[in-house]
């Protein structure tokens, strides 16, 4: 006979079993516990992995942002009368091409997952894509909306690489 069944009567009214029969009407428990905690080790484990592969490229995007906003001011700075006219063909030729490479970087950013926040004027200041450099009064604008956007943010699957810096409308 087994141990559980060797009770004697008075334990059994007491409800003091043998310790084997407390050990035995534990392992259950703990073994499901056990397998609860490996599964979630693994889940964790799992999720920590596709995090990784996702962001495992922030730091190279956040070295390209800076070539990128260096190829907008380029782009930006060339007046438009100047690219066409016929005065100069090199800067047209040389403007078409900056214009191309900028193309080119932005659609290799979003084939990563890397989107431009580049705010609307007007739109409600939020901390966790913007980042304010002033407040202005402005007349035309709510207060505590984007009054200027001086430098546009991106967003890597989601996540704020770099908050948008803007200027904030305050009441005139």
């Amino acid at each position: 006979a087994s141990q559980r069944l060797l009770c004697t009567s008075a334990q059994q009214k007491s409800g003091q079993g043998s310790e084997e029969d407390q050990k035995a009407e534990q392992s259950p428990d703990k073994y499901k516990r056990a397998l609860a905690d490996m599964e979630n080790l693994r889940t964790r484990s799992q999720k920590m992995v596709e995090d990784t592969k996702k962001y495992g490229i922030q730091g190279f995007c956040k070295d390209l942002l800076e070539v990128a906003d260096i190829l907008e001011k380029a782009t930006e700075s060339v007046p438009k009368e100047e690219v066409t006219s016929q005065k100069n063909p090199h800067l047209k030729n040389l403007y078409d091409g900056l214009v191309m490479t900028d193309k080119q970087i932005q659609k290799v950013f979003t084939k990563h997952g890397l989107f431009k926040l580049n705010p609307d004027r007007g739109q409600k200041f939020d901390p966790y894509e913007h980042e304010a450099l002033f407040h202005a009064p402005v007349e035309d604008k709510e207060p505590g909306t984007v009054a200027i956007v001086t430098k546009v943010g991106y967003k890597l699957h989601g996540r704020t690489l770099r908050p948008a810096l803007v200027g904030v409308a305050k009441a005139p």
